[in-house]
This record gives C-alpha cells, structure tokens and sequence, in this order.
C-alpha cells in the first residue's frame, strides 16, 4: 500500500472492532487517514481492540449492520470515499449455533451497506469482505479461482456464498460497469485465507485457542489435526485490500470484481504441522492433544489460486508462514508480559513496511 495516498482519505470501517479490522484501524491511522468505524461493541473479552486503544485516533460508532436507519445516519454524516466492510458473523462453528443471526448479519447486512452506499454522495470505493470459504468447496488439491461456483456445507460458508452473489447483484444492478461515469462507485469483494496474528481472541479458532491455552499452561485440544488451510499473517490480506482500494480509487470498473489474497502453495498446511511450531516456538513444556469428541462438519482441504492478485495488482505474500508464526509468539508473549499491545501492533506492522 502507499501510505501518501491515505493521507486524509476519508474512510469508514464497519467491524472495526473486530480483528481484523482493528489491525486495519490502527494501519490506516499511521497512514494519516481520516477514519471512521462502526460496529458491535467488541466481541470478545479480551480483545485488540481496547487493549491496543484503537479508538484513539478515529471516530467510532456503536451500531449494528442490520440496521439500516442507524447505519445510514452514520454514513451519510461522514460521507466517505471509501468504505471497507468487515462486519460479519465470522465463526463456522457459531454458524451452527445461531445460523439465522449468522446469515442476517452476513447476507442481509450485506444487502443493507450496499444499500446505504447508493444514499452517499461522495463514496468512490468498496470493499466487501468474504472469505475463502464462500467457494463450492470439493476438497480439491489445486487453489480456488475467483471463477469458481459459490457455495457452502455449513450455514457461515452459505452465508459468505450468498454475500458474494449480493454484491455481484448491486454492481450489476446499482452501480454497472459501463455506466461508471453517472455513479462514480467501484465495488469488489476479496477473500481471504485463514488469517492468522497477535491479537485475536476468538473462540473455536485455532490460533486464539493455542494462545489462550498456552498462557494457561495447559495443553491445547486439537480437532482436526490434518486438515489443510492456506495460512496467511493478517498483515498480507489487509495490504492486499489496501492496494485494492488504490485500484479502485484511481482506475475504477477495472478492477470492479472479486479478489483473492491468499498464501502461497507451501502454505498452505495442515493443522497438526501449525500446532507443532507453535509449541516449539512457544516452549515451556507447551503440547497438545487430539479432541475425542464428535465436532460439527468442517473442511478438510481448501486453498487459493491468487494467480489474478499476482498479475493484475503486483501483490503477493512478503512473509511466509514461519514468519508469521513467529510473529505471532512475539505478540503474545509481550501481552503475557503485560507489554503495550498497541507498540506490538505498530511494530510488526513497521516492520512489514520495511519489507
């Protein structure tokens, strides 16, 4: 990303309060970007958000995405130019616990910050969300292509499908690309891979729940050991999205589409590979053990092809899994120790800017 082209952008987040788009908050912040969020009240205790004092140095509204009189107020009072959209449901697990407030969040408020965009005056990109899980998975060996069928076994999958099939739609219907130059919008999705990184504290995600357990001293329980993920510290993703938006802003319908932002294929690794690092990483007599229960239905293999990402905007991963695995212990460990979390933050994220 180029930090001078954010210098005074007007921004707005929604799900800023969550991790990802927490660490998103406190990048475009160094960056000198106007910023707004509005969101839930954090979703965990603790989380990155308070600890790492966010909220100092943007504006933040407390509002849910379902609701389209408040999120409408909200925005139109700011009147951004860009907007990224983070909130959501974001747990496979939880989708099976509360799968209609799973798919109005995800679907619906979709539907509703698509909406809210057509009553803004100045908003010139968007940014929507998914998740490499939006794909028809079929357990294939070779990476996901942004051609590829949406689909989803578990309601959070379906969900994230579904959303993408609503911003196809808006765009097609709201705001076409031929006819770009009477609305002035350029809309694109993205999807990640696991995103990984200091800070979160999730349930039922492997990293947090490593995390959590090992601070405990306690050994961690493992569900799945030898299913496959494209692992990706969250820096990458965020910086793919950033220069995404710059697309967007400068160059417009071009790049008006869906995008994936994942790890290259050495990666892409199983569970039980994952743990292992951690706990040699990690030390002090850290293990794991192998979950006896019956578990929901989770995949076993998924991957991104990001072949488009590589060629079209120059973007690929500037760390490797190691790395961020390695990362990831530094953050904990200075939290464990009582450190700044914020100074954590900024620092790993200086440190990916020098790369």
């Amino acid at each position: 990303m180029n930090k001078d082209f954010w210098k005074n952008k007007k921004v707005m987040l929604t799900g800023h309060t969550g991790f990802k788009g927490s660490w998103l908050s406190i990048w475009l912040q160094s960056a000198g970007a106007r910023l707004l969020g509005y969101a839930l009240d954090p979703p965990t205790d603790p989380n990155h958000f308070n600890l790492a004092n966010v909220v100092n140095g943007m504006e933040s509204v407390v509002g849910d995405i379902r609701d389209i009189n408040s999120l409408k107020k909200t925005a139109q009072e700011f009147d951004p130019e860009i907007i990224i959209h983070f909130a959501a449901q974001p747990l496979v697990r939880l989708s099976y616990e509360l799968p209609i407030e799973t798919i109005e969040t995800n679907v619906l408020g979709t539907a509703i910050l698509l909406e809210t965009v057509r009553s803004l005056k100045s908003a010139r990109v968007v940014i929507c969300i998914t998740t490499d899980k939006c794909y028809e998975n079929r357990e294939w060996h070779w990476g996901y292509r942004e051609i590829e069928p949406m689909g989803g076994h578990d309601l959070y999958s379906a969900s994230k499908g579904s959303a993408e099939l609503i911003i196809s739609s808006y765009r097609r219907s709201f705001f076409p690309i031929d006819k770009y130059n009477e609305h002035g919008v350029a809309i694109a999705s993205t999807r990640a891979g696991n995103v990984i990184g200091g800070g979160d504290w999730a349930q039922d995600r492997l990293i947090p729940d490593i995390m959590k357990t090992f601070i405990k001293n306690k050994p961690v329980i493992i569900r799945s050991p030898y299913a496959i993920r494209p692992w990706q510290h969250v820096i990458e993703p965020l910086n793919g999205y950033l220069i995404l938006a710059e697309k967007l802003f400068e160059e417009g319908p071009k790049f008006a589409e869906g995008w994936n932002f994942g790890p290259t294929d050495e990666d892409a690794k199983p569970v039980s590979w994952i743990v292992d690092k951690l706990v040699s990483l990690w030390g002090q007599d850290a293990k794991w053990e192998l979950d006896s229960n019956i578990n929901p239905h989770e995949a076993n293999y998924l991957k991104l092809d990001c072949s488009k990402a590589n060629a079209l905007l120059d973007w690929r991963p500037k760390t490797n899994l190691q790395t961020a695995l390695e990362w990831i212990v530094e953050w904990y460990r200075d939290y464990q120790r009582g450190g700044d979390v914020r100074t954590i933050t900024e620092k790993q994220i200086y440190r990916f800017e020098k790369l």
